[in-house]
């Protein structure tokens, strides 16, 4: 009687167990489905390409040709369009001025749905924050990129890049092409390296090199993870080999994030510790972030520490290497632009041997150029909010709060209306008299608003000297080939990486 007993207690447990599984799948699926009306009714009044029963559109955005294609559908669909990943999630998906300008002016969050995937990787710092407490981290991190503290900055971002360019000098002796995106990455890295974390010049090591490994495997995932909308709910995608693949790419990176903190904390209670880091010719962003403080006294956690520095090591080393590879694509597709940004760089260095803070502003035309390839090949091609409150466009169209919206930068930057000729180079779109009319939401590559990018003087300043540094050294001509394959993954990359032919100017560092 025991063992028969024993079965049936199991069989009826089994039975419970399906039946409560069964209850819970109805209940998501009544809310998915509930969520989902309620999305498609608020952008009822924005026709759109037509969508695939299951996928949505999530197959095309897939495909390599995708970024074409919505700019596609923004010739086919002014102003916007809805965008389906899957069945359950749909965007407003914008590219005009005046709609960018509705949403983007105001402080709506970044749309959880898509940015919750990266909490387990860069955890709750500004770029995922709202609210109050967005505002606080905000606040704290200002004075970190202060001009005072980016000016020291200038003398790293010229160590590191001339250590790039040594490499590069013994792969132009081969007289072949070459990708340049993984040296300009671990060039940006190892800036970041020093300007985050003051370290020395001793280059990357083994455990920075898995850091940067991990940092790419992680964008890449993330990407894949909102493309894909199977993996979208957390249980089942920690149970895929992507998902574990993820979470052990986020302990190499915490790990690395958390030593460096607690070398950092520990060297500060050391008093000759704490004069070498005062006597240093700059602070880093982890001096500045441990010595932030609000009104009363309260600093950041060392949850919050780790979350900014890995929102600022995954923003800053990424998004800079996919704007410095596509701007010296860019100068090698229009020679005559790359020699007159070059003739600006000579006459600007003159006798010195390096560049100053000053000779930055100095920089207009290579500054217009860099601007150019921005508006061609925006960095971050696409960005999302939810929205607050309800939200009237320009047209008369208007949809309720908590409506998903997805500016596409890079469709943006081709809007015939704005930019006529979209796809010609042209750097005479940012001379002063033809910006001085232009519509202050057309150009996006930092976002725009209140919740535009605090590093944006950051970044353009190690633009500047980077693509300066590489124009004296070489001359920069494509290999026709090997064309670079547009492809977003949070950045945008190319699929095939960016080959270039490079012809040594024997203008190096003392020359």
């Amino acid at each position: 009687m025991g063992p028969s007993f024993l079965s049936l207690s199991f069989c009826r447990l089994g039975l419970w167990a399906c039946g409560v599984i069964l209850v819970l799948g109805f209940l998501k699926l009544s809310r998915l489905l509930l969520r989902r009306q309620k999305l498609a009714r608020a952008m009822d009044n924005f026709p759109g390409p037509p969508t695939h029963w299951l996928f949505g559109h999530a197959l095309e955005v897939r495909q390599t040709g995708s970024l074409d294609k919505v700019v596609s559908w923004a010739h086919q669909f002014p102003y916007a369009h809805p965008l389906w990943l899957g069945q359950f999630l749909g965007f407003l998906n914008i590219y005009e001025p005046d709609y960018a300008k509705a949403v983007y002016s105001r402080g709506d969050p970044k749309a959880p749905d898509l940015y919750d995937f990266f909490l387990q990787w860069i955890g709750k710092g500004l770029l995922v924050l709202e609210g109050p407490k967005w505002f606080q981290h905000r606040k704290l991190l200002t004075p970190g990129f202060h001009y005072d503290v980016l000016k020291p900055y200038v003398a790293v971002f010229t160590k590191s890049t001339h250590a790039m360019l040594d490499k590069w000098e013994k792969k132009a002796q081969e007289n072949k092409s070459f990708d340049i995106f993984s040296d300009v990455g671990h060039m940006a890295l190892d800036t970041l390296m020093k300007c985050t974390f003051g370290k020395g010049d001793s280059g990357l090591d083994d455990r920075d090199n898995s850091y940067y490994l991990a940092v790419s495997d992680l964008t890449l995932l993330a990407q894949q993870r909102i493309e894909s909308f199977q993996y979208h709910n957390d249980f089942i995608y920690w149970l895929t080999p992507h998902g574990r693949r993820f979470l052990r790419a986020c302990q190499i990176a915490h790990d690395h994030t958390d030593q460096v903190i607690r070398k950092r904390k520990a060297a500060l209670q050391d008093k000759k510790e704490q004069e070498k880091i005062q006597n240093r010719r700059h602070l880093d962003f982890l001096d500045i972030l441990l010595g932030a403080q609000d009104e009363s006294g309260i600093k950041l956690s060392d949850a919050d520490l780790r979350a900014e520095v890995d929102t600022f090591m995954f923003e800053g080393h990424d998004t800079t290497t996919s704007g410095i590879s596509w701007f010296l694509y860019c100068m090698a597709l229009y020679p005559e632009h790359q020699q007159r940004c070059r003739e600006e760089v000579l006459e600007i260095l003159g006798d010195q041997d390096s560049f100053q803070w000053d000779d930055l502003s100095k920089m207009t035309y290579l500054t217009m150029c860099i601007k150019e390839s921005f508006r061609l090949y925006p960095p971050v091609p696409q960005v999302y909010r939810q929205l607050s409150k309800p939200v009237n466009f320009v047209d008369g169209r208007s949809l309720p709060a908590g409506s998903l919206i997805s500016l596409h930068i890079y469709a943006l930057h081709r809007n015939s209306v704005v930019w006529p000729d979209p796809e010609v180079f042209d750097p005479q779109r940012f001379s002063p008299e033809n910006s001085s009319g232009r519509h202050p939401f057309a150009f996006m590559p930092f976002s725009a608003g209140p919740r535009n990018c605090i590093g944006q003087q950051f970044a353009m300043n190690e633009m500047k000297v980077v693509t300066a540094l590489c124009l004296l050294r070489f001359e920069f001509s494509v290999d026709p080939l090997q064309p670079p394959i547009k492809l977003p993954q949070l950045i945008l990359r190319s699929k095939n990486g960016i080959h270039l032919h490079l012809k040594s100017l024997g203008r190096g560092p003392g020359k």
